[in-house]
């Protein structure tokens, strides 16, 4: 007999699915019509479906009631999710990025990181009652890094393209990849000096050169210069086996564009087993594996990469939104509710805008005291924090004296649950409302007939498949027009087809002879015909080579036929995979064959 099955796994299962569908119905109005981050409305969703409202998603029973596995299992989650985001991100910038701008990198990692450091640290030593200076290091560190994840929906987008210059976007991709894996050093300074001096040094040695060789040889050289070593190596070892394979053709387009996530689970679990910073070396890995810029520009119009992005993003906030401590904002016994909200407010202002303003001058990609503003305020704090607060309660929780976590370190990792987890949330709401804020504060004053005129003139169509293809097509017919005569042909290169409906009207050029008119009126394949683009739009920079067929035409008549090159279909990839069907055959025109192609 049927019976009902209401577990926790279908219960999951049903929730993500539906909530993830639902949301993709209306993804274009939420992110690019009002400008709302994906992240904050996974965080809203998260929060709904926790035990705090309807209790589909109960995260302590998937850690069977215990508090330090449920710890866990969001530490994992976090690794897994920063390690395939940094890998994607190091993928992302061009050849040779981290050489080429390795002045605005230091000084947003060295001076910058350093400067947030201590202003977030003296905040929270301010507002948090009884905290020692020490334990302020400590919490200060772990919102440090900006967050690839929430940086990512700030510099990709109809916004984005729109307002953010591309050299300013590289930046704030290239910092808060770098930065994530370079907390390590800032989070464990103050993590040895408690370990060995704090409380008294009580179950320790007491010893200040200890902590200091422990930061020195274990941080430094055994968790980031390993980290980088390895990452560097296995992203080159990676690019060069690619490279090995693509030549052989033994690479299926499939398995080709989910290299770069294979190689993050890898690295992830690799370097997790030897202790070291996996987060800073999937980020050197993912810079190395694109070094010569080959894979990154391969695999530019495929939509794998962000698909997958897409998923983690959406799954982790979700998460986040179940096992945040809601109830504790405003019952601890470490500080009120009010300073909190004081605090997470001065954070955001004070913990990044003034460090960036000071040092705009010296960092060419920003240009403008709004560009500075626009780089300071938008540091966002999110998944990189909550995975160094579940780092630093892993350490602390080994502090022990008789068998008892040491009552500094308990107190600590109080403060640091609250502290943390609600300046996350303040970023995730703060900057996923800035965009939508901002806007209606520009549009407020206008009709709103206005409005939705101005907004219909310049966006873009909400989805676009082949979005490079005709600006690679413009390229390659721009750059064979300007090429010397060929075989006396002036303009080897016929008009552009335009497609009206469902017809096919060819532009004639006056300076032709009638039978090259007569010619060039042959109907093409809709699959040749050019969509008509916006003049706006830039041209794709691929240098990848692109080859045009050599596919031709028969006129109607029999009389002196004209022989004309039809466009070439856009390539915007250089390879070709074995499974793959040939250009020939997609055409529907053989090679050394001709005939005329119906519509």
């Amino acid at each position: 007999m049927p019976t009902l099955a209401v577990n926790n796994f279908n219960i999951v299962c049903a929730t993500l699915g539906g909530f993830i569908t639902l949301f993709g119905l209306v993804s274009y109005l939420v992110k690019e019509k009002f400008y709302i981050s994906e992240p904050l409305v996974s965080l809203v969703a998260g929060l709904i479906f926790s035990p705090h409202a309807t209790n589909w998603i109960r995260p302590e029973e998937y850690a069977l009631g215990s508090e330090e596995t449920l710890e866990t299992i969001t530490l994992y989650f976090t690794r897994l999710v920063l390690g395939v985001q940094l890998v994607l991100a190091g993928v992302q910038l061009p050849s040779k990025y981290l050489k080429t701008e390795w002045r605005s990198l230091a000084l947003l990692l060295g001076p910058g990181m350093t400067v947030m450091w201590i202003c977030t640290s003296l905040l929270v030593y301010a507002f948090v009652p009884h905290i020692s200076f020490l334990h302020a290091l400590a919490v200060g560190a772990c919102v440090t890094p900006t967050d690839p994840v929430l940086s990512n929906s700030i510099v990709k987008g109809k916004f984005a393209d729109k307002n953010i210059p591309k050299e300013l976007q590289k930046i704030i991709i290239a910092e808060s990849g770098a930065n994530d894996g370079l907390g390590y050093p800032f989070l464990f300074l103050p993590l040895y000096l408690i370990l060995h001096v704090g409380y008294g040094g009580l179950g320790q040695d007491n010893s200040a050169a200890h902590a200091m060789g422990d930061w020195f040889g274990e941080t430094w050289g055994y968790t980031i210069i390993l980290s980088v070593a390895y990452g560097a190596l296995v992203g080159w070892l990676a690019k060069e086996l690619l490279h090995w394979a693509e030549d052989r053709k033994y690479v299926d387009k499939e398995s080709f564009l989910v290299f770069a996530i294979t190689l993050a689970l890898f690295i992830v679990g690799t370097v997790g087993m030897i202790g070291s910073d996996d987060v800073l070396a999937c980020f050197i890995a993912g810079n190395t594996f694109t070094w010569d810029d080959w894979f990154r520009l391969e695999t530019m119009d495929d939509s794998f990469q962000p698909t997958i992005d897409m998923l983690l993003n959406v799954s982790i906030f979700v998460w986040f939104g179940a096992v945040c401590p809601w109830y504790e904002f405003a019952h601890n016994s470490v500080i009120p509710v009010y300073r909190l909200i004081f605090l997470g407010i001065l954070v955001l202002l004070l913990r990044r805008p003034p460090i960036v303003f000071a040092m705009h001058t010296k960092i060419h990609q920003i240009e403008e005291k709004r560009q500075a503003a626009f780089v300071g305020f938008f540091g966002p704090i999110g998944v990189s924090a909550i995975f160094y607060l579940y780092i630093s309660l892993d350490f602390l929780r080994k502090i022990t004296v008789d068998g008892e976590v040491r009552p500094d370190a308990a107190f600590l990792m109080e403060v640091m649950n609250v502290v943390i987890w609600f300046l996350v949330i303040c970023s995730i709401i703060i900057h996923g409302l800035s965009i939508p804020l901002g806007k209606l504060g520009i549009y407020l004053p206008r009709t709103i007939s206005q409005a939705m005129s101005s907004d219909r003139d310049d966006e873009p169509a909400p989805f676009h498949i082949r979005e490079h293809a005709a600006e690679a097509e413009h390229e390659l017919e721009d750059r064979i027009r300007r090429h010397p005569k060929s075989n006396g042909i002036a303009n080897p290169v016929p008009r552009r087809v335009y497609r009206i409906g469902r017809s096919i009207i060819r532009n004639r050029d006056n300076g032709l002879a009638n039978n090259t008119q007569a010619s060039s009126q042959v109907p093409l394949p809709l699959s040749n015909a050019p969509t008509v683009k916006s003049t706006s739009q830039k041209a794709s920079r691929n240098p990848s080579p692109v080859r045009q067929p050599q596919d031709t035409l028969e006129t109607a008549s029999g009389e002196d036929s004209t022989q004309q090159s039809l466009p070439a279909q856009p390539a915007h990839r250089a390879i070709r995979f074995p499974d793959e069907p040939s250009h020939a055959s997609t055409c529907g025109i053989n090679n050394g064959q001709t005939g005329s192609a119906g519509v």
